[in-house]
């Protein structure tokens, strides 16, 4: 079914041109990781892909100012967000509020890829581990 959610002649273009930027390097064989911020592109968000094969293995925990959206790409991932653990897999999306510290790990087997998306054009992080 079409959507129109609103009036396209309500809203006016703000200038910016389209741009792009290198994320990550497809053609690497080990797991995917990088990261690009919003005002690289003059966008609101700065987004991260992260990859291991080691099972246990994630980022330490850590905190940011503003949400951040993980969306799993590949395999099996266990979650603490705050008082919460919640485990996702491929094609799920977890999300991380604002100021509530989380971390993530392989729950394997194999790899596991995620997109992370920082709800800020920098990458703000203080690091708890």
């Amino acid at each position: 079914m079409p959507r129109k959610d609103f009036d396209p002649a309500t809203i006016e273009a703000d200038g910016r041109p389209a741009s792009k930027a290198r994320l990550f390097d497809p053609a690497q064989e080990a797991p995917w990781r990088g990261s690009l911020e919003g005002i690289a592109l003059g966008g609101p968000t700065t987004v991260l892909t992260y990859g291991t094969d080691e099972i246990g293995v994630g980022p330490r925990l850590h905190v940011h100012p503003y949400d951040e959206t993980f969306i799993i790409i590949e395999g099996h991932a266990r979650f603490f967000v705050g008082d919460t653990t919640l485990d996702a897999s491929a094609g799920e999306v977890v999300l991380g509020p604002a100021g509530v510290p989380h971390k993530f790990q392989n729950l394997g087997p194999g790899r596991l890829q995620t997109i992370d998306i920082h709800h800020s054009p920098r990458w703000i992080q203080t690091d708890l581990e």
